[in-house]
């Protein structure tokens, strides 16, 4: 069954998965779907038994029907490889009630690494599928680990260059050192002034520039995207979620056939539509649960209906969460409005041009499979606290949120079957709020100095990410205003 890609907005004819991948976002501004999502008809006997790579293959290929068995194969084993510090890539770890999916284990200490790591090789198998000639340049925004997982996937990749934006004062210092010290030819890495979302409006609009891509493809180059509404990115991110309950039932936590709950801390939205994605393949998910921080924008929308961006942007210690537009929640609109293009259109052009928009009651009931609810700064600060105290396993803020807001569903939902927890990040990237939950007295270390002190209280070892920008120089210093984001991009591809 070949599986083709169509916009959320209606316009052209359905893609390949491959040429969904080397697009990265429709001409109409849409974000690429299946045209129909294909079962997961292997069995849980099976797939217990396989490993992360075997288990990778079982579900990409049934969505990225184009590439041959060879072409994806060697993807999966490429991106899949000693660049993780754990054979098992994504391992479960059980503490408070819970089952933590330590997604962390790649080369940027961040989920970001599951899909970025295979990415490149998606992107260029694509391209010669393809018979593209130009030069393809990822664009990119971040909200602190895209960014990073990003530049080192790409970095020095024959046939591709990489420039990401990030908020200068919008991430942790250690997220930004990872970005400012990449090296690799190809790796430009710019600040701005704004916020995550002015960054990643500027670049969609730049991807829906008709005048730069004729000027781009004149100096022989074409824009792809590296973030989560690239579906190159969404497809492999469902893999983890099949692998993590195919574990369980091999550890004999579960039976095979039993539900288990799923708990997310999302801001982009793009994570938790990976699990809703598994779900629908068959896998056996009952709630998907999804924890926001203070800019609960989600939150908001699950519980009223309404998609409202028209507030205050906070800065929290989970920054990777500071986002006010979900790019990816779009996918979900499209499919909660029954695949029809022009309402889900209609829809994201109220958001882009009057801040809001509200679906129907009809849509709305179809969120059933969702819970959302959030967690304030010192309820993720208690977070950390509560699962070091019960288990003494450290987690990052993010993860946090995701532990704070599971609790609340428990409470208020009575269900306790069991939850995976997708822990989306190392402690050790947002060292001092880890720290100051958890610990006194260190308020004079800086952020390395704050590393070895949790070294030393967790037993776990400084991952090499974080040695490895200790003492490197900064490589990208450049700073610019969200306005002049395409004269920068220009300026780097000398495009006059």
């Amino acid at each position: 069954m070949q599986v083709m890609y169509q916009s959320t907005r209606g316009k052209g004819e359905p893609v390949t998965a491959s040429q969904a991948i080397l697009k990265g976002l429709s001409e109409d501004g849409g974000l690429f779907v299946p045209t129909q999502i294909p079962a997961l008809d292997v069995s849980m006997d099976e797939l217990s038994r396989m490993t992360y790579q075997e288990t990778a293959y079982q579900v990409m290929s049934r969505l990225l029907t184009d590439f041959t068995e060879e072409e994806l194969r060697t993807c999966i084993n490429r991106a899949y490889d000693k660049k993780f510090d754990t054979d098992v890539i994504a391992p479960l770890k059980e503490a408070d009630g819970a089952y933590y999916l330590e997604l962390f284990h790649g080369p940027t200490i961040a989920f970001k690494d599951m899909a970025l790591s295979i990415l490149p090789y998606l992107m260029t198998t694509a391209a010669r599928k393809n018979n593209v000639k130009n030069e393809i340049v990822i664009l990119t925004a971040t909200s602190g680990d895209t960014g990073k997982a990003a530049l080192a996937g790409f970095a020095d990749v024959p046939g591709t260059r990489i420039i990401v934006f990030y908020p200068k004062h919008g991430v942790s210092p250690i997220q930004e050192k990872q970005m400012v010290t990449q090296k690799g030819a190809n790796t430009y890495v710019v600040g701005i002034t704004g916020n995550f979302d002015d960054a990643q409006t500027a670049v969609k609009k730049m991807f829906n520039d008709k005048e730069l891509a004729a000027e781009l493809s004149q100096a022989g180059f074409q824009f792809s995207s590296a973030n989560s509404i690239n579906i190159g990115r969404l497809v492999p991110q469902i893999v983890y979620y099949v692998y993590a309950y195919a574990a369980l039932v091999r550890q004999n936590k579960i039976e095979a056939g039993q539900e288990i709950n799923i708990v997310v801390p999302t801001g982009n939205f793009g994570n938790i539509l990976a699990a809703f994605y598994a779900k629908q393949m068959g896998l056996p998910v009952n709630k998907l649960i999804c924890a926001s921080n203070e800019n609960k924008v989600l939150f908001d929308f699950f519980s009223t209906g309404t998609y409202n961006r028209k507030r205050d942007f906070i800065l929290t210690s989970s920054p990777s969460m500071d986002i006010l537009i979900s790019s990816n929640l779009e996918r979900l609109i499209y499919r909660i409005t029954g695949g029809n293009p022009e309402e889900c259109a209609k829809l994201m052009e109220n958001l882009s041009k009057g801040g809001e928009y509200t679906i129907t009651p009809e849509m709305k009931a179809q969120l059933k499979d969702f819970y959302g609810n959030y967690c304030s700064e010192e309820e993720t600060k208690e977070a950390i606290r509560e699962v070091y105290k019960t288990s003494d396993y450290v987690i990052d803020t993010h993860t946090a949120v995701a532990a704070g807001v599971y609790k609340k569903y428990v409470k208020d939902t009575g269900d306790k079957i069991p939850a995976v927890i997708a822990s989306t990040a190392s402690p050790y990237k947002f060292t001092r709020s880890v720290m100051d939950a958890i610990s006194e007295g260190h308020e004079n270390l800086d952020d390395f100095g704050l590393a070895d002190a949790l070294e030393k209280l967790s037993g776990v070892a400084v991952p090499k990410a974080v040695n490895d920008i200790r003492t490197a120089p900064v490589l990208h210093d450049r700073v610019v205003d969200a306005e002049d984001m395409p004269a920068t991009v220009k300026e780097i591809l000398k495009i006059s």
